[in-house]
């Protein structure tokens, strides 16, 4: 299923509680086995952790719920369960799923967003039926999940598919990165990347939505942009493709939705990969609008059905 429209549920006894967390809005939802319902969405309290827990609470008022699941813009330590999330200072470091089950008195699944865009693809969207999907985000940063025969990989310190970082590439376009580092693919070729890459070579301020649209329209700035956008991260995916195995590349995030944009890079890394492929490997992703709940349904019904 391509959206939460449509989706019915059958009001089983195995009933979770999903969310979709970012810095700016949570978003809720209902699933069971029979699909997924949005709740709404509220604001989301960086600030306050009381008001954090609040705000979920609220949403699980008058539900019969088996579990909550969680999709969050963080990276969650499977070793420990602590979470890493820069936008959500007041959620920063704790041990999110033990002291969200505390509080709403029901256990808790917490995930990385991109891991459960990269499941819900895998699913439910352009991986099914592939035995090894890399979800790539491709937004205001640079992400991915992958997910090997259905099952999610987190790896070590729930890294797994971090594609964006890495001291990768080379002078002059090793930009600074949010992570420490410096030449992160994160840090040049996100939407954010884009616009810095654009004036790194000369041209005059312009967003990433005017890039795009002069490079659809053969300006020569956009266009000279873009060919390096893609001649500096076709390279790295083209590896990570390699190295996983991946048959299907699901992608999400702001820039994918220049689909001109997805084809030319689809190309590029189809050029330098081990296995020739005639099918398309990077591909718009077809779990939207809410790939996060979608992703953190599948995790929270396998994990508490």
């Amino acid at each position: 299923m391509s959206s939460l429209e449509g989706w019915t549920l059958g009001w089983g006894i195995d009933v979770i509680l999903c969310f979709d967390i970012g810095g700016s809005r949570i978003k809720a939802g209902l699933a069971d086995t029979a699909g997924l319902r949005a709740l709404g969405e509220v604001a989301t309290p960086v600030a306050d952790f009381g008001a954090f827990v609040a705000a979920l609470r609220g949403f699980a008022q008058g539900h019969d719920l088996r579990g909550v699941a969680i999709s969050i813009a963080g990276v969650v330590a499977p070793e420990t369960g602590r979470i890493k999330v820069a936008n959500i200072p007041c959620a920063d470091g704790r041990v999110l799923a033990h002291e969200v089950q505390q509080a709403l008195g029901l256990p808790c699944l917490v995930l990385n967003d991109a891991d459960c865009f990269a499941l819900a693809e895998a699913r439910q969207g352009a991986g099914r039926g592939h035995g090894t999907v890399f979800g790539i985000i491709l937004g205001t940063g640079v992400g991915g999940g992958l997910v090997m025969a259905g099952r999610l990989v987190q790896g070590a310190g729930g890294y797994a598919g971090e594609w964006g970082h890495g001291p990768i590439l080379p002078p002059p376009f090793d930009f600074p990165c949010g992570c420490g580092l410096r030449g992160c693919v994160d840090a040049v070729c996100g939407a954010r990347g884009l616009e810095a890459l654009h004036r790194a070579l000369g041209q005059p301020e312009a967003g990433s939505v005017e890039i795009l649209a002069g490079w659809r329209a053969k300006e020569p700035g956009a266009v000279a942009t873009v060919d390096r956008w893609l001649a500096l991260i076709a390279p790295v995916l083209a590896v990570v493709v390699n190295v996983v195995g991946a048959s299907v590349l699901p992608a999400g995030g702001g820039l994918a939705n220049d689909h001109a944009l997805l084809a030319a890079l689809d190309g590029r890394v189809r050029q330098m990969i081990l296995r020739a492929s005639a099918a398309p490997l990077v591909v718009p992703a077809l779990c939207q609008p809410e790939p996060g709940l979608i992703g953190a349904a599948e995790a929270g019904l396998e994990a508490f059905g």
